[in-house]
């Protein structure tokens, strides 16, 4: 067996707790949704997950698990959209589409 650093241990932790959390969350949105929810195209979905992710990062973990995801409106995910395809051409840096990204989580609060 290949040694491992704690490092990389940790790292992949981190990881898996990451993509675990995007996950429920999506599938939390996808529920709430419902029909709405096949409007969405596979790479529309692929932006909101990396978005997702890139907050939970950043994020405290209480404020996350404060977030009501099941809340999230079709106006949301269009919003997240339209900033993960901002993102994408470089129309905004990463930390303005945190900030963005940020603002819609926060009305979702508990």
């Amino acid at each position: 067996m290949p040694d491992v650093s704690r490092t990389e241990v940790g790292r992949r932790i981190f990881q898996l707790k990451k993509e675990k959390s995007v996950e429920k969350a999506i599938d939390m949105i996808r529920q709430h949704l419902g029909l709405e929810w096949k409007s969405f195209s596979q790479d529309e979905i692929k932006i909101v997950q990396n978005l997702l992710g890139n907050a939970w990062v950043y994020i405290e973990r209480s404020t996350w698990e404060s977030y009501a995801f099941s809340k999230i409106t079709d106006r949301d995910m269009r919003s997240l959209i339209h900033i993960g395809h901002e993102l994408g051409l470089q129309k905004i840096d990463e930390k303005k589409a945190l900030e963005e990204v940020t603002k819609i989580l926060d009305r979702l609060a508990s």
